[in-house]
């Protein structure tokens, strides 16, 4: 088993930028392939982006597409959301989720471990 904890949440204003990390603790952090989801108020929870285990290959969203970029540091354990031109539709809890698929999934369903999430806010 994998723990993750999100972290760089907060308020801002539309067209600013947000990092978000996650730090995982356990088990090899390498062998895991990673994503981020979302998941505003009444809506089903949506992926965002996702990472293999090396961070050779990298999926996004489209709604993600040309804004946000996923990224991993494996010697530090950690995975990033790097979050520009933000829009007050990104607000959402963000949710950090780790995968044992050798190829990095779209599905929710496929990921095993989650974190807590971290709260988004995009004011117009």
């Amino acid at each position: 088993q994998v723990q993750l904890v999100e972290s760089g949440g907060g308020l801002v204003q539309a067209g600013g930028s947000l990092r978000l990390s996650c730090a995982a603790s356990g088990r090899a952090f390498s062998g895991y392939t990673m994503g981020w989801f979302r998941q505003a108020p009444g809506k089903e929870r949506e992926f965002v982006t996702t990472i293999s285990r090396t961070g050779g290959i990298t999926y996004y969203a489209d709604s993600a597409k040309g804004r946000f970029t996923i990224s991993r540091d494996n010697a530090k354990n950690t995975v990033s959301l790097q979050m520009n031109s933000l829009k007050p539709e990104d607000t959402a809890v963000y949710y950090c989720a780790a995968s044992y698929n050798d190829s990095p999934p779209r599905s929710r369903y496929e990921y095993r471990n989650w974190g807590q999430g971290t709260q988004v806010t995009v004011s117009s």
